[in-house]
């Protein structure tokens, strides 16, 4: 099979089983159960996973100069100069891309059919599923920018109806209601990004939206100015917008956290393999344009910090055990930004791969409590689950120490890539920033691991009575996601059985910042290791001494901060409060306003009253009153009744036509006649 084959089947795989289940999924369900819905899911996401691997190896077998495959299948937008077709191209970047969504994704679906085995939704479910798989994979394979929008748009809507998919209960739609919203905002400055850079590189002789092309031709945007900055700031600024808009990144992150109202595989698929990860892979993706934009370079630097800081804070006081970990993935998209705003472009790539193999195993090891427990989330409700869930406790708390950052494990060749990277590029405030969200790192999720495994159950009896160990289908994709929060990080050492991971990615990121770092000497990259490393270990030792052995109670140090920091991160700083109060409350107070306006000012006269109108009536051989509204409709309605008087005019008589050509002309010679006298 030709490149243009395989590489075009792998996204439209899973668009054809969603299509299958979304038409016929229903009577397909009803007539034979649930296994060929889960046989036709599962099987078109492990598809995709194979065409995505041999892409991927036919790709190691070229010349890094000509790693690229592509699939262009036809024509779609041909207007003026916009030549834009429906091509995919797998290129280092992408095939790692694609085996994480086809990969990590696969693991999700598997566990899903064992999860969501008694939802009489299931096949409507696993339509979304698939769907949003198809969606990702268009994202990340599309050869061109606007392409790579449609799949941004898609796996925005996929998250809508995922999110919201136990739509029965208001507050499923409505957290989804709020992450479409939330998103178009950021989707809006992704649409103003593209614009301007196709309108300023079209009046540069080479408009375009192809990832090769713009790359080849950036260097015309150099010297273009528009609204006094630079047109590659601008782009770049609008298109971070978006970012943070799908990567949850402040101002934007507040609908990742309520995400977790949809089904928990759900929860794992959009925080570890697919639409978070998103805005991440577009700055890679465009990294030629962040490279000429130094001033967005240290925006995104910053917001991913702060965003890494504030969402870990947050994280330290939540009770729900999806809740943690979403504050966890917004924080650890921060560490991804940060690493994009140094120009670490491959260091940032390669946490966003390890993340996903540890955070999937820590949802889904989630999702395995909360299945055991009987829906249970609240974490105060839980203890001493390590002797009834064994597979889930053991593979939990592997994750926990890869997100934690404990060597050898895959989280801390990323993690500490990333921090190595900030502190060689010069940025030590941003450094110092990722090795206290470090330690706050291990210090919340050891706080959760000890909340709900270890210590007294804190489970009802008749909770208690049912608690069990997860099936093998739910229990299998965790011992496979714990294998790669052990191995992946292997892929940054040297080794000669592979290439390593910042080499692979060395031809699309040529751009990259990594090579700066070289010139600092190994004794203080390991002091720096070091120093990360402490903190971690002090997080870990303060959650074990606060909620293991218990010999330091929790309150301690919000009681002698006078309670005001716990209350404030409990409550995610009021951020969602004074949301709805500025914005969500202040637009509802513009749109009356605005509904008053139309009602009193453009329907109406300010004070809603009308004006009488005095006229002949034809009809009645006398005159009458007539009621005429102010303003716009006033107009409306005078122009009805003098339209009215007019057409009397037209009776049909010739007399009568005579009589008004004759007034007429007569008019016309007194006008002539008083013109001629006055001159």
């Amino acid at each position: 099979m030709t490149p243009a084959g395989y590489v075009g089947a792998i996204p439209l795989v899973p668009l054809a089983g969603a299509a299958v289940l979304g038409l016929g999924g229903a009577p397909l369900q009803r007539r034979f159960g649930k296994l060929p819905v889960s046989v036709l899911a599962c099987g078109t996401v492990a598809t995709s996973f194979v065409l995505s691997v041999v892409a991927f190896f036919q790709l190691a077998g070229l010349a890094p100069e000509h790693r690229l495959l592509l699939a262009d299948l036809f024509p779609w937008v041909h207007v003026g100069t916009l030549n834009v077709d429906v091509a995919f191209g797998v290129d280092p970047l992408s095939a790692v891309m694609i085996l994480v969504v086809t990969g990590i994704g696969g693991l999700i679906h598997l566990y899903a059919t064992g999860y969501m085995h008694d939802d009489p939704g299931y096949w409507r479910f696993f339509a979304y599923l698939n769907l949003f798989t198809f969606a990702m994979l268009t994202l990340v394979l599309g050869d061109n920018l606007l392409l790579m929008f449609v799949g941004w748009e898609g796996v925005g809507f996929c998250s809508w109806a995922l999110i919201g998919f136990w739509h029965k209960e208001l507050p499923n739609t409505t957290a989804g209601n709020k992450a479409f919203i939330v998103n178009r905002i950021g989707d809006f400055g992704f649409v103003l990004g593209m614009f301007l850079l196709f309108w300023t590189m079209e009046a540069r002789g080479h408009g375009t939206l192809v990832f090769r092309e713009l790359a080849q031709h950036a260097q015309l945007l150099e010297g273009q100015v528009f609204w006094g900055l630079p047109v590659a700031t601008l782009v770049t600024l609008f298109l971070f917008v978006g970012a943070t808009g799908k990567s949850a990144q402040i101002p934007l992150y507040v609908w990742l956290p309520d995400a977790m109202a949809g089904p928990t595989p759900v929860s794992a698929l959009i925080h570890a393999a697919t639409m978070v990860t998103a805005g991440v892979y577009m700055i890679a993706r465009t990294n030629f344009l962040f490279a000429m934009a130094p001033t967005t370079l240290h925006v995104v630097a910053f917001i991913g910090a702060a965003t890494a800081l504030l969402a870990a804070t947050i994280a330290l006081a939540q009770n729900d055990i999806k809740r943690v970990l979403a504050y966890s993935t917004v924080s650890q998209l921060g560490y991804m930004f940060l690493a994009m705003g140094v120009g670490a472009y491959a260091a940032g790539i390669f946490h966003l791969m390890t993340h996903a193999f540890f955070k999937a195993c820590l949802f889904l090891g989630s999702g395995s409590v909360i299945h055991a427990m009987g829906g249970e989330q609240d974490m105060r409700k839980m203890g001493g689950l390590v002797k009834y869930l064994p597979a889930t406790s053991a593979t939990f708390i592997v994750a926990t120490l890869a997100i934690a950052g404990i060597p050898p494990l895959a989280g801390f060749f990323s993690k500490d890539e990333i921090l190595w990277q900030a502190f060689s590029h010069g940025r030590t405030a941003l450094w110092a920033t990722g090795v206290l969200v470090a330690g706050l790192t291990a210090f919340y999720m050891f706080r959760q691991v000890f909340m709900v495994f270890f210590g007294t159950c804190r489970a009802d009896l008749e909770t208690r009575h049912h608690l069990h160990e997860s099936p093998s289908v739910m229990t299998i994709p965790l011992w496979i996601l714990m294998g790669g929060s052990i191995l992946a990080g292997l892929l940054w050492l040297p080794f000669e059985l592979f290439v390593p991971f910042e080499h692979w990615l060395a031809p699309v990121m040529e751009h990259h910042g990594e090579a700066q770092a070289a010139t600092a000497g190994a004794g203080l990259e390991s002091l720096l290791m070091l120093t990360s490393l402490a903190f971690a270990a002090g997080g870990i030792g303060l959650a074990y001494r606060m909620y293991a052995s218990e010999s330091l109670r929790p309150e301690t140090f919000s009681e002698a901060l006078g309670g005001l920091p716990y209350r404030a991160v409990l409550n995610k700083y009021w951020i969602d409060e004074l949301y709805g109060l500025v914005f969500v409350r202040g637009t509802l107070l513009l749109c009356r306003a605005a509904a008053w306006f139309d009602l009193h000012v453009i329907d109406g006269l300010v004070d809603g009253s009308a004006a009488l109108v005095r006229g002949w009536s034809w009809l009645s051989g006398r005159f009458d009153l007539y009621v005429v509204d102010g303003a716009v409709n006033g107009v409306a309605d005078v122009t009805q009744f003098v339209g009215r008087r007019v057409r009397n005019v037209q009776s049909g008589a010739i007399n009568a036509y005579l009589y008004v050509v004759l007034l007429g002309v007569l008019g016309g010679v007194l006008l002539y006649w008083s013109w001629a006298a006055a001159s």
